[in-house]
Order: C-alpha cells, then structure tokens, then sequence
C-alpha cells in the first residue's frame, strides 16, 4: 500500500516580522514499517540558507534561517511512502522482558533513562497504572494492548486543533481529550511501569478523502530486542501499515513538525490543509 500526502501550512502576521530560525520535521521516516519513496518540502519565503541534521530520535529534520521581513509563512511537504508492516506483532517477546515493572539491560537502560522518567507523572496516573499493569496480571504486552483500549473506551475524543496536550492527570481525570492528549496519557503511564516511551507524530491513513483532516499524534514504546513498537490509545489499538510516522520525542516539543519564533510582536494566524490519497493495489 502506497500513501501520498500533500501538506500545507500557512503562517499570517498582522505586520511584517523576522523569523528566527525554524526546524522542520516534516519528512517521514524510512524503516521497517514503512519506505520513503518522493519527498519535496517548499518553505516560502526562500529561506536564506539551510542544513538538515538528524535530531535526538532519529528524525531527519531541516533547519532554517531567514534574511528578511515577511507577513506570511508558507509551508507546503509532499511525499509518497510505502508502508510494509501488516503485522503490528511480527516479533517475540522472551524473557523477564515479558513481566512488568519492566528493565532494560545496561547500557541500553541509561540510553533510554528519558523515555522511562516519570518523576512528573501524577500520583492518580501512577495508581492508574498499577491497576492497569494488575488487570493484565503484569505481562507487558497484555499491558499495552489492555491500556491502549482501555484509554480509547473510556476517554472521549475531542478536537482541539492548537494548543500543547495537557497534563496526562488532566485527561485521566476529564476522561476526554484530542489524540495528543491520550498519547501522553500512554506514555506516561508506561513510564511508571519502567516502559520506555515516547511522543509520535505523523498521519492517520483513515483520514484519506477527508475535508478536516489533521496530523494525527500516537505513541512507541522501546521492547527489548524488538525496538520501538507503535500503539495508538486514540484508536484502541497497536499501529501496523495505518500510519504515517514523521517525528518522535520524549516530549511532544521534540515532535513539533514546525518549530520556531518570530519577533515583531504582531499576532498570528495558521491555516493548514491536508490531502492524503491511498493506493491499495501496490
């Protein structure tokens, strides 16, 4: 199955400004779920110079700066990419990787200390998490199939187009929240496990043909051996050839698929525009 995506953003100020530098992480991956075949990203204004680096998670990312005064930001990325994974468990779990809490061997274990820190994570989530991990009689996997359709039972789906997701003890305790809001609430809770997770974002192949369609946002978290392994709790379910992953972080700011300040002090506005097409026959 082949994706094609052309996706549009168009920053408004009020005034001209100076933008500062940005990163762009808009361009998808290429691994064992999925094959980048085209990619074209078109920045308007022409930036006056930029470089791509690869970032903490492994997401190749562009940076750029800018010369000039602008009153718009135009970002427009195309691309088509082949996804490969039907399976979402074409793998073998063994070990004490099985049981939970869950650790890592050393020095995979101090690589991924980030992914696992739930010194922040609320005390109501960390309760909800023991009792997670006892409804699944403490198997990991029984624990990340279990809390995955447990978040998409009983929390109720919202759209909130802008804004960072909230605090994951805010979604628990509302039981409602957008797909960035329960992908946090996943992550957190695995971390409390000692389940190494993180932030995904990227596309939602159900959202094909759709006017509304936004960037969808899921979660990965890191088995030993297998390596990182997508679950979606906004859908209930893990990822196999279904989405479209772009970027991924610790911290949904890791993520941001346009990152960057401007100054001039005049308001904004965004306008973004998503058109996804699907070929089953490849």
């Amino acid at each position: 199955m082949k994706v094609s995506v052309t996706h549009s953003t168009v920053y408004r100020y009020d005034f001209q400004v100076y933008l500062e530098p940005h990163i762009f992480r808009l361009r998808p991956r290429t691994n064992g779920s999925q094959s980048l075949l085209a990619f074209d990203l078109r920045i308007a204004p022409i930036p006056a110079g930029t470089t791509e680096c690869l970032d903490q998670d492994g997401t190749l990312a562009l940076n750029a700066w800018f010369d000039a005064p602008t009153s718009e930001l135009s970002v427009t990325s195309q691309f088509t990419v082949e996804m490969l994974r039907e399976n979402p468990f074409d793998y073998v779990l063994t070990g004490n990787a099985l049981n939970l809490p869950l650790w890592y061997q050393e020095p995979l274990c101090t690589s991924l200390a980030p992914y696992r820190n739930d010194l922040q994570v609320a005390d109501s989530v960390k309760q909800y998490a023991q009792s997670t991990a006892a409804a699944a009689q403490w198997n990991t996997l029984w624990f990340l199939t279990t809390l995955s359709r447990q978040i998409f039972q009983t929390c109720r789906q919202v759209v909130r187009p802008y804004g960072p997701p909230w605090p994951s003890d805010r979604t628990l305790s509302s039981q409602e929240g957008s797909c960035r809001d329960l992908a946090v609430l996943f992550c957190d809770t695995c971390r409390v496990m000692g389940i190494a997770a993180r932030f995904v974002s990227g596309y939602e192949c159900s959202s094909a043909g759709r006017d509304d369609s936004y960037m969808h946002a899921w979660a990965e978290v890191y088995l030993p051996g297998i390596g990182w392994r997508a679950y979606d709790p906004a859908r209930g379910l893990a990822v196999s050839n279904g989405h479209v992953a772009v970027a991924a972080g610790f911290d949904h700011d890791l993520a941001s698929p346009v990152a960057g300040w401007y100054a001039g002090g005049s308001p904004s506005q965004m306008e973004a525009s998503i058109r996804m097409r699907i070929d089953h026959a490849s």
